[in-house]
């Protein structure tokens, strides 16, 4: 490496930078810079609906399931479920509710809390929720944005079929309808007149929705540049690193730095260089940068996957 950096930059704010049309530029609180790829409307209705019917369709075969064992038990009893005490029955139809509740809330909550930030049909349509700030996402802002969707979706929707049930049997429901058919298009357009896609519940809870890299972990990321070669084709110079040093980061950064080694520009490779080398306790130079990031990547793959072997998971540099 040439000379040592004698100035540290100014911590950054985390921003967003324009681009044309889904692609983002982001703006970590460390400075680096993160190209993404918004999520189409499509794709997240198509998510949704499909979580949606994952859950409804999970709990009607645990109920099948829990129905079939509970006939079986009391076959050859004289115990008849029908004439139990109405306090039974209500007190089952209760725990039957909560049931409910805590597997709706707890498959979204659960899932996107977790290292991929997606429920099951967003990973199959290869989307996540993503914070705004380019940080980590934190439990309040997923809470808040499930619980945002009810009011947002279903709440409306539960509303409207009632009042055409009621309407059907000649009640009358007055301005009613008109009211929740304009509470459900009101949100339900809302994503449609901000350019970044966002509903109420990501405006509140400052998240969105990108795309998920498509590309696997590459071989070649390893078997190329200052990996393959053992020393930078610039300087010569050769980059090894110790155990200490390649513990700061987790999976979720080698992934994130795969991303970078392919799309971003020298620019932005030069800021993660320098974020690493502040890390690391190393001291930044100037012009070799991509040797430098290709060697870590290398090593630091190497070593989670080392770890892995033996049961060591390191999700990211939190964990």
């Amino acid at each position: 490496m040439s000379a040592a950096a004698t100035r540290t930059p100014p911590r950054l704010r985390p921003r967003l930078r324009a681009g044309n049309g889904r692609r983002r530029e982001m703006i970590t609180p460390e400075g680096l810079s993160l190209p993404v790829t918004l999520a189409s409307r499509g794709s997240r209705a198509g998510a949704l609906m499909l979580d949606v019917l994952i859950i409804v369709f999970g709990l009607i075969a645990v109920h099948m399931l829990l129905f079939w064992i509970a006939g079986g038990l009391l076959e050859g009893t004289s115990f008849d479920p029908t004439d139990a005490p109405r306090g039974a029955q209500e007190f089952l139809q209760i725990l039957l509710v909560i049931f409910v509740f805590v597997t709706w809330y707890g498959y979204f909550l659960v899932q996107e809390l977790g290292p991929r930030g997606a429920t099951l049909g967003k990973r199959i349509v290869g989307i996540r929720v993503a914070a705004r700030s380019g940080g980590r996402l934190a439990p309040e802002a997923v809470i808040a944005r499930n619980l945002l969707r009810d009011i947002e979706v279903f709440y409306p929707l539960v509303f409207i079929v009632t009042l055409l049930l009621m309407s059907s049997n000649s009640e009358d429901v007055g301005p009613l309808a008109l009211a929740a058919t304009a509470w459900f298009a009101l949100f339900l357009l809302l994503p449609f007149f901000n350019r970044d896609a966002l509903r109420a519940g990501d405006i509140v809870a400052g998240t969105w929705v990108v795309e998920m890299p498509r590309t696997k972990l590459a071989e070649t990321l390893s078997t190329q540049g200052a990996a393959a070669l053992g020393a930078s084709e610039v300087t010569g110079a050769r980059y090894d690193f110790g155990e200490a040093e390649l513990s700061v980061y987790g999976e979720k950064e080698l992934q994130t730095l795969e991303r970078m080694l392919r799309e971003s520009s020298p620019e932005a490779l030069a800021a993660v260089h320098e974020t690493i080398c502040r890390k690391i306790g190393w001291e930044p130079g100037a012009g070799d940068e991509r040797a430098f990031l290709e060697a870590f990547y290398a090593q630091l793959r190497a070593k989670l996957e080392g770890d892995l072997r033996f049961g060591k998971r390191k999700v990211d540099k939190f964990s």
